[in-house]
């Protein structure tokens, strides 16, 4: 079960295992892109492909997920990004349980967007986590933990990449414990407990009267999707890339400080940010001096 190009990675590791999958469920395909097409996630795309049966059902609650369950008989079912929490009845009728491969270390960011939030929350490390499911949100015994460091300038994009192979070899770990029985459950601690939840356009507009390295973070996090974003003349301005600068300065967050061949420099509520790629509404993605050969950016101009 699952939806996502992470989750197809998962699949295609399964697949090479030689392992039998009697099915795969994937979310329904979706509109998608400015004519709206109607699109296959990828999890559903790679599983045809392999002339595997994909199934698609609107709602896991209406009793036809379970006959299609019950119809396959799987010994485990496999959740890996499906983007749906799945009923008591799915959860208890595989001989072994379900099984969830989720791109942090929980019980640190437990939900919908652990990537992109590892990174919008400064983290320095962060890994995979494969567990037992149960009726909660991510909140199962953990199985297999490995952790991975996040450097300084890498995008969810690039973490996603590398967190997907993870998860693969993590998933083929987890199976073969349990195969062997020799697979160990361990609690999460709940105190611990964190969440990351799901993203949406909005998540990407900045408050540059946070630090520096903090508006960093959420370029970096939110990068390919949504994009961090702020206001300039009344138009959606995309900051692409960016990195921190130890500038101070006594005016407001979000003050265009120094625009030139230098680049373009931002006040921060504490230290700057040179923008380094950006995209204003409507235009491609340049370089802050492409930028700057079109559109005047002076020092003074206030970025909201």
């Amino acid at each position: 079960m699952g939806t996502p190009d992470f989750a197809a990675e998962c699949l295609r590791a399964l697949c090479e295992s030689g392992r039998e999958i009697a099915g795969v469920f994937s979310q329904p395909d979706k509109p998608k892109g400015r004519k709206q097409v109607l699109t296959a996630p990828p999890v559903k795309e790679l599983a045809q492909s392999l002339g595997l049966s994909v199934y698609q059902p609107k709602s896991l609650r209406d009793g036809e997920a379970l006959k299609i369950i019950e119809d396959l008989n799987p010994d485990i079912i496999v959740v890996v990004a499906y983007g749906r929490i799945l009923p008591k009845e799915l959860l208890s009728f595989p001989k072994y349980g379900c099984i969830n491969i989720h791109a942090s270390l929980l019980p640190h960011l437990r939900g919908a967007a652990p990537i992109n939030f590892a990174i919008i929350g400064g983290d320095k490390t962060t890994g995979i986590t494969s567990m037992y499911m149960d009726e909660g949100l991510d909140t199962g015994d953990m199985l297999i933990r490995r952790e991975t460091d996040i450097g300084p300038d890498m995008t969810a994009g690039e973490l996603f990449s590398k967190l997907s192979k993870m998860g693969a070899e993590v998933l083929l770990e987890t199976l073969d414990a349990i195969e062997a029985g020799t697979a160990v459950r361990t609690p999460q601690d709940e105190s611990k407990a964190t969440y990351a939840p799901v993203m949406t356009k909005e998540t990407g507009r900045i408050d540059f009267s946070l630090p520096a390295q903090r508006v960093h973070d959420l370029v970096r996090g939110t990068d390919p999707w949504p994009g961090a974003y702020c206001i300039w003349e009344d138009k959606t301005l995309k900051i692409c890339k960016t990195k921190v600068r130890d500038t101070n300065s006594d005016k407001d967050g979000g003050t265009v400080l120094s625009s030139g061949k230098n680049g373009i420099v931002v006040s921060c509520g504490s230290g700057a940010v040179e923008i380094m790629e950006l995209q204003l509404q409507g235009k491609k993605r340049m370089t802050a001096r492409d930028f700057l050969n079109g559109n005047k950016l002076a020092a003074g101009t206030k970025l909201i």
